[in-house]
């Protein structure tokens, strides 16, 4: 395992913290510091992992930290946002519509509406009030003999 400082243990730390695979903060150590590391060794840097269960109190802070702006800073990521994804899609459909793409501009279509009816969010919407009970369904249900000729319900 190669020896590593202070500054690239920082820059994984902070890169795990983002949510970034030990793979590729691998591949961008490599990049960023001319350093060969294996995805086992970034490993160690992510407390949220068996392998960085015994992370040091310092890089365990510096990770919450991080980890909490990023959460905090992607409300300004305007992909983020669902107007931003919704004004990005009706200048798609209208491309695909101009291109003669039917079938695209169905999928655009079909991709907003899950948006709008919030396919992608852990919660629903509830357009009843909650002061109403729920309606009772009744079913009934007959059963038809077959092997009997003339046979009604």
């Amino acid at each position: 395992m190669a020896t590593l400082t202070d500054g690239v243990k920082r820059y994984i730390v902070q890169a795990l913290a983002c949510f970034d695979t030990p793979t590729q903060v691998a591949e961008a150590v490599k990049e960023e510091f001319g350093l060969q590391i294996h995805r086992s060794q970034v490993a160690q840097y992510d407390p949220t992992k068996i392998a960085g269960s015994k992370l040091a109190s310092k890089w365990r802070t510096i990770f919450e930290d991080t980890r909490a702006r990023f959460r905090e800073e992607t409300a300004e990521i305007p992909i983020a946002n669902r107007a931003y994804r919704l004004r990005a899609m009706n200048r798609f459909v209208e491309r695909a519509e101009t291109m003669k793409n039917i079938g695209l501009a169905m999928q655009i279509l079909e991709q907003a509406a899950k948006e709008v009816g919030d396919v992608y969010v852990n919660r629903h919407r509830k357009d009843e009030p909650d002061d109403e009970p729920p309606i009772p369904t009744r079913i009934q249900v007959d059963v038809v003999d077959a092997r009997k000729p003339n046979a009604e319900p």
